[in-house]
Order: C-alpha cells, then structure tokens, then sequence
C-alpha cells in the first residue's frame, strides 16, 4: 500500500482546525521547522527512535524555553504516532507547511545557498520569482556549502540553478568541449576569454558586478582593505563570510570595522562593496522582540519578516519640521512627573554613579506606557547578558513586551556592534514616528557607547584628546540625540522621546562625556548614592535635576498640584541644616521641617509599581492642603495607599471627573478636599 504523507498533513490541519488554531499550528510548527534547519542537533533529536513522542515533546520545550504551545505539540505526534513509517516528524512538519501554504494559494519552494540568507535577500527571491511565475511563492532557506556561491532554487521540481558550482561546472564542460585541434593561439585565447565573459553574464551575477578588493592587514577587529576605490563612509562590506563597516577612506585603501567574528579573516581574504550603507529591518513585526545592532533576531523565537528597512544614520528632523513640545509623556515616577516632567519629543538624561537606579526609572517608564500607545524601544549597550535578560523578564511579566524592542550589543559583543547598536534602535524608532505614533527609546548607556567609539578611534590610529576619547566624541552623541523630537503637523505629529543614560564616577558630572550629553539634551535627572543609601527610592537629587521644557509638558491638574514642590523640599533642606546647630526650634521652623519630611516619604516610590497621574494629583493635592502633615510619618505609605483605594471604590465619578478635566477647578477643588479631608480624619483615628 502506497504511503501518502500529504493524508496525515490533511489530518493534522483538521484537528487544528477543531481547535480553531490552524494560524497558531503553523506558526509554531514554522518555528520549529527554521530552527531544525539551523541546529542539526535539534534535528537529530526530533527523528530519533530512541526517544518516545513524550520525550521529544519534553526536549522540544525545553529548547524553545517552555513558549511551544502544548495543544500544537500533542496533536502533531498524535499524527505522528498513527503513521505506518516511524521517525518522520520533520517530513511531516514540513508537509504541513507546504499543505499550508496551498490551502491559501500560495507554493512553496526551497532555496539553497551557501550560507544562510539575511531575510531581505530572501524577501527580493520571494518577489522576484512571485513576478516571474504570477503566484505567490514562499521560499525556505536551506543550506549547502557545496554550492560556494549564489542560489539555487527549486519550485514545484523545476530548477533554477544560479550557484557558483553549477557555474564553473558549465565553465569546466564548456572549455572540454572546445575544438582545440585546429585553433590557433590567438583564436584559442579569443574563444577563452568570451566563454568567461558569458560565464560572467550581468544578467545572472550578483556579487560580480560589485566592486571588489582584498584585506591587506587585519588585527583587533579592524580591517584594512585595497582595492576599492568608491566606497562610501558606514558602507557595509562582504569581508569572507562575515560582514565589515567602513569607517575611514584614505587615497589608496579603507580601513573597515568588523561586524563578526574574525577568525576566517587573513591578509588576501576578498572583499566586495555593497553599495549600501548599514541599515537595519524595521516595522510592527520587530515588537516583542529582541534583536541584535543589525536587526537579527536573538530571542530564538525565529525569522523576523519585515517588509522595509532604514539606514542606521539619517540626518535629524529641521527646525520647520519640528513642532513645539507640550504633552507629556508619564513616567509613572512621581517625583519625575510632578517636578522633572518629560515631554514627547524630549531628550532627558539619567544620570549617576552605578547601582543607584538609572535602569530601574528607564524600566518602569517603559511599563508605566501600557494603554498609552507608545511604543518603546530599549538599547542594551555594553550590558552583561544576565542583566538585560532581567530586564526583558520584567518587561515580558509587566505586559511591557508587547509594544517594546530590545536591541542588544552585549559587553561580550565587538565594538562595533556597541558603536552602532544605539543608531539602530533609533532607525527602528523613527519608522514609527514617521507614522505618527509616539516612541520612546531608552540608551542604556552611552557612557560605554563612547567607550566603544573610542575603542575603535585608537584602533584605527585617529589622534586621542581629553581623556583618551577622539575630537568628535561629541558629534558621536549629539547626531544620535538630534533625531529625537517632536514632528510638525505636516508630518504627522509623530515623537521620538530619548532617556539616555550615562554613568558618572563618584559623582563627578563635570567629567568629559557627561558635559557632552548634558549640553546635548533638554534637561538630566541626576540620582545620588548617598540618596540611595539611605533609603530613599527613586534617588533623585532635585537640586541637580532639571526639566528645560518644565511645565510646558504638565498637565493644568498636576501643574497646579505641583509648583511649590521644589520650593517646600528647598526650604526643608535648608533649614534641616540649619536645625543641626541648635535644638530650640521656633514652631514655623519645626513645621516646615515636618511638612518636608512627609513630603519625601510621600515621593518615594518602589521599582515596577508606576503609578496613574490621576493618583498622583490626588495625593500630591493632599499634602498641598496640609493634610499629610498630621499623619504619623510611619503611616505615610499606608494612608497613600488606603486613600487611593477610598478613591477608587467610593468616588469613582470624581477620580473619573478629575481624569477627564484634566484641570482642577473651583468646583473640581471643593469637592476633593471635603472627600480627602473626611477620609484623612477616619484615618488618623486607626493611628492612635
């Protein structure tokens, strides 16, 4: 009896479709199948008949971290299990697939190439060969280091072979065939050299028709090139099989930064221009997603199908094209939000030594987005691997994943890839700004970004300055910050609001790269360590910290809640200091002192707890009232956080009131300080 695979590919599709899941089956079965095409281990291990089928579904859980969905799983070895011939999980995925695509009028095909694809380039074959048969064609990617170069392409069991070996195989038969007897020297040397030229056919070569050179020397990451003479400046360059940047064009060769690993690379190895400069995939696909500084994904969860890309560097938005900034963007933060506010379109610093709370402020304002349509992007630079994989753990815990890229260049990545990790997040970000949307993105930081630029600027012999770093240090950060901003109307009002991050040494914000960046962006928000210390989260020194758009980016309610902050927590300090030298206090004194301790216990605020501006205006309307003053300094968390839920539960209309106004008028005013003032009297009598 005939064995039909295409039946059980049938029978597969009909209880996904029971389940109502057939999308959800192929793309997880996708998943699977892409990974096997790269890790022969996996493959290995899914045919073996050593393994039961609850085995195999064990492994392949734990190979894809658990995310695999188990219904998908226990109806695909079910299939497997009542099939005649044992071990053929992989044809059987695969047939899915293909079964998949027919049932939408789509045919699959495979390509085969040397090395595997970058997605763009099968993107162009997907489109080219659509054109060329008048079908939609999906292709996989396999590969075959037996084909040295080019593609070879099969469809349907016709072949369209284009490698290097089919090629020189036509070459090496076509030059054994030549009549050789009764040819002349000259017309044996004229046959030869039109059998090459046809064998370089323009309309068949790819990497041919580039101009190409070679490595003359190569150390450290760093590649010298002869040979090409038209280059341009960030141009990406084939340097044997991985990939090189060029950051210096001199008269007679190039120096060229490396993008991978250098093993492979020797004096002689060949280079070939691209044409183009770096650029990096962009669009709705990359969120929930982690990427490397060129765009690749890392987070194993597959092929990431985007449909355009942008250069990593592109002039910033004119003067013409910018509109002025004044709608927030929240934090969460209520120190932030209430006396540091944030616009859209804004580049405000975080600043301060290590271990005082930069990432966690950059962190929460990123989950504190969740339902504001604002779509985040954060750049790992030079972090350890530990660390950012914590990040995204809470990102993807706190719902923050689903409108948040992360791209990483890890301490353990080249120099390079730190150098231009931060450029290609922005790219990514301003794709979306251009439409329109809000953005944000966060640089987490840039004191090791200029650590890396300043890696390569020594590697590559350009004179260092002040602190080792080279002359345009600055211009290295202010062409990355400068993107950032608020578009015209014109343009549709898109922002792209920039949080870098720099780290200071024992505080010393005078140090080269912090001046650099404070007097790039639009305000800091400097942490201390003795703040820290001491128990007081967020660290913020608010003397330090400024906001140059200020109130412009306050809404009238927490404008009004507000504006006496800074003043009140000048005053405390001020005579806190004064109230050292001497124990008899005047009652004015002792007030004041009062008052602002209530205030900092009230701006304290724990990690990954953003809080809703409506609240915020709430409680910091309590203490402008001076109720907050009464209440035992213990019971300060307590009463923030019971008043907030007798807001809520028993005068929702009001909150909801408040929250749509966005101002607090007369009216407005009366109602909230009878509410707050009763609810404030109950709870001082659960204190006594």
């Amino acid at each position: 009896m005939k064995f039909d695979l295409k039946s059980y590919a049938r029978n597969l599709m009909e209880l996904a479709n029971q389940e109502q899941s057939v999308d959800l089956c192929y793309s997880e079965l996708k998943l699977i199948n892409d990974e096997i095409n790269r890790d022969d281990e996996l493959a290995k291990m899914i045919v073996s008949g050593e393994l039961t089928s609850t085995q195999k579904k064990i492994a392949l859980q734990k190979h894809f971290d658990n995310s695999l969905d188990n219904q998908i799983l226990y109806g695909l070895f079910l299939v497997i299990d009542s099939m005649p011939r044992k071990h053929m999980e992989i044809e059987l995925i695969r047939e899915f697939i293909k079964y998949y695509y027919q049932s939408r009028g789509v045919i699959m095909g495979t390509v085969y190439s040397a090395k595997e694809l970058e997605f763009e380039d099968l993107n162009k074959l997907e489109v080219a060969f659509s054109h060329k048969l008048g079908r939609k064609i999906r292709l996989e990617n396999k590969v075959d280091s037996k084909l040295i170069g080019g593609v070879k392409v099969i469809i349907d069991d016709t072949v369209w072979d284009g490698s290097y070996k089919a090629r020189i195989d036509d070459l090496k038969n076509s030059l054994l065939n030549m009549e050789l007897s009764n040819l002349s020297v000259e017309e044996l040397g004229t046959d030869l050299k039109r059998e090459i030229d046809e064998f370089y056919d323009p309309q068949i070569k790819t990497e041919s028709n580039l101009t190409t050179g070679f490595v003359t020397s190569v150390a450290d990451g760093v590649a010298n090139i002869s040979g090409i003479y038209d280059a341009m400046a960030g141009e990406l360059l084939n340097i044997g099989d991985t990939k090189g940047m060029v950051m210096d064009l001199e008269e007679d060769n190039i120096a060229a930064v490396l993008l991978g690993n250098d093993n492979d690379i020797v004096k002689g190895t060949p280079v070939s221009a691209t044409g183009k400069v770096i650029e990096v995939p962009v669009g709705d696909e990359l969120l929930g997603r982690v990427v490397d500084a060129l765009g690749r994904p890392i987070d194993g969860k597959g092929i990431i199908r985007t449909t355009e890309s942008r250069q990593i560097e592109v002039p910033a938005p004119g003067v013409i094209d910018r509109s002025p900034i004044d709608e927030p963007l929240q934090t969460g933060i209520k120190i932030i939000d209430s006396m540091i506010p944030i616009g859209k379109g804004q580049r405000e610093l975080i600043i301060g030594d290590r271990q005082t709370g930069k990432t966690a402020i950059a962190v929460d304002t990123i989950i504190n987005q969740r339902r504001r349509n604002v779509k985040c992007i954060y750049v790992a630079i030079g972090q350890k691997n530990s660390t950012v994989a914590q990040i995204i753990e809470k990102l993807d815990i706190f719902g923050a994943m689903k409108y948040t890229t992360v791209v990483v260049a890890g301490a353990s990545e080249l120099a390079s890839l730190q150098y231009i990790a931060p450029y290609s997040g922005c790219s990514i970000g301003e794709y979306w700004m251009n439409r329109g949307e809000d953005v944000l993105i966060v640089y987490d930081d840039l004191s090791k970004h200029a650590v890396a630029y300043r890696t390569l600027s020594l590697l590559l012999r350009r004179p260092p300055g002040r602190e080792a770093y080279p002359g345009d240090v600055f211009y290295l950060h202010s062409r990355l910050l400068e993107r950032s901003g608020k578009l015209s109307e014109k343009l549709g009002k898109g922002s792209l609001t920039a949080l870098p991050i720099i780290e200071t040494q024992a505080g010393d914000i005078s140090a080269y790269i912090p001046t650099n960046v404070i007097s790039i962006t639009d305000g800091q928000i400097f942490l201390q360590s003795e703040l820290f210390n001491s128990g007081i989260r967020p660290a913020i020194d608010y003397g330090l910290s400024v906001s140059r758009v200020g109130s412009a980016a306050q809404i009238k309610s927490m404008k009004s809640v507000s504006s006496s902050l800074k003043l009140d927590l000048s005053q405390y300090q001020e005579v806190l200091d004064f109230a050292q030298f001497g124990s008899d206090l005047d009652p004015s004194t002792r007030a004041r002192i009062n008052h602002g301790r209530h205030l900092v216990e009230l701006l304290k605020q724990p990690q990954y707890q953003p809080m809703e501006t409506v609240d915020q205006v709430i409680l910091l309307f309590a203490n402008k009232l001076g109720l907050l003053d009464d209440v035992p300094l213990e019971h300060v968390r307590r009463y923030e956080k019971e008043l907030l839920e007798d807001m809520h539960n028993a005068h929702g209309l009001l909150v909801d009131e408040l929250d749509d106004l966005k101002v607090i008028n007369e009216e407005l005013k009366e109602k909230l300080s009878e509410t707050i003032t009763d609810f404030t009297k109950r709870f001082l009598q659960t204190t006594r």
